[in-house]
């Protein structure tokens, strides 16, 4: 496991300064990479995939409990030092490991075998949009488990009508149960944070029966949190193509056109892109 000098003095040889750009938080206390892994379940039976693995503080933990692990990092210093990082400090799991060096963002495919469970200590700049991204594009991973900023924690695992629910929330809602799952300090990091960290976890189950496609769905939500204060009906008027058009979709989805998005589960967002004028249109063509 590598602790605080271990990081220092890993990060000094490679000539690694960790970057604002990048989110770069690096973890440098043992007890939370082991608290991270237990959280997350991983067992022996799980294909892995970590994003941002920095320098391997949680990659090693994940290494000695999963089945098979990658990792996708983004950095060019990084990605070339980890497997070598893995090979000295857990040479008898380094055949179950691959490294992919590339942008989590564009990443399609794996080696090995399908992912069942994401677990990161994801970077905060992107943290939203590199989660919804894995779990759109690969439908195995069964359960996640990211560290994220607190704030944006609240956020994804909110509940409707929460003050805090919004795009994230319901995005995250499509794909998973989603829930807080504990609390990080911030003297963990290297270098420390100005915010605190907490754990999000989601469990992977079936999206809502809908004959919308998930963009369809994911259009109005970004339409309806575009503008939070307003009415769906004011709110929708842009996606819909005018006010009318969207107070009969909220109406045909058997939604008041004097709510707001912050009140909406993932469902009822899923009827009115059901209801949209576009699709409409063309079932009537």
């Amino acid at each position: 496991m590598l602790g605080p000098a271990d990081i220092r003095e890993l990060a000094a040889v490679l000539g690694v300064r960790p970057t604002k750009q990048r989110g770069q938080n690096f973890v440098i206390d043992p007890n939370t990479v082991r608290r991270i892994v237990r959280a997350a379940g991983v067992g022996p039976d799980d294909a892995v995939v970590e994003v941002g693995p920095g320098l391997g503080s949680l990659t090693l933990a994940l290494l000695r409990a999963a089945g098979h692990l990658t990792a996708v990092e983004i950095d060019d210093v990084l990605a070339a030092a980890l497997p070598a990082t893995v090979t000295a400090r857990a040479p008898e799991h380094a055949d179950r490991f691959d490294l992919v060096h590339a942008d989590a963002m564009r990443v399609t495919e794996l080696p090995g075998p399908a992912p069942t469970a994401l677990v990161a200590n994801l970077p905060y700049n992107v943290a939203v949009p590199v989660l919804l991204h894995m779990l759109a594009q690969f439908p195995s991973i069964e359960r996640t488990l990211v560290m994220v900023q607190a704030e944006v924690a609240d956020r994804l695992a909110a509940p409707p009508g929460s003050r805090v629910y919004g795009v994230p929330s319901v995005k995250a809602a499509w794909y998973a149960d989603t829930r807080r799952a504990g609390a990080i300090g911030r003297n963990v990091f290297w270098p420390a944070p100005n915010v605190d960290s907490g754990l999000v976890s989601l469990v992977r189950r079936d999206p809502p029966a809908t004959t919308a496609s998930r963009l369809e769905v994911f259009a109005v939500v970004d339409a309806a949190f575009a503008q939070r204060r307003k009415t769906l009906r004011s709110a929708l008027a842009g996606w819909a193509g005018s006010p009318a058009a969207a107070e009969a979709a909220l109406t045909a989805a058997g939604v008041s056109p004097q709510a707001r998005g912050e009140a909406l589960t993932v469902d009822e967002f899923a009827r009115i892109a059901e209801n949209g004028p576009r699709r409409a249109t063309e079932e009537a063509a």
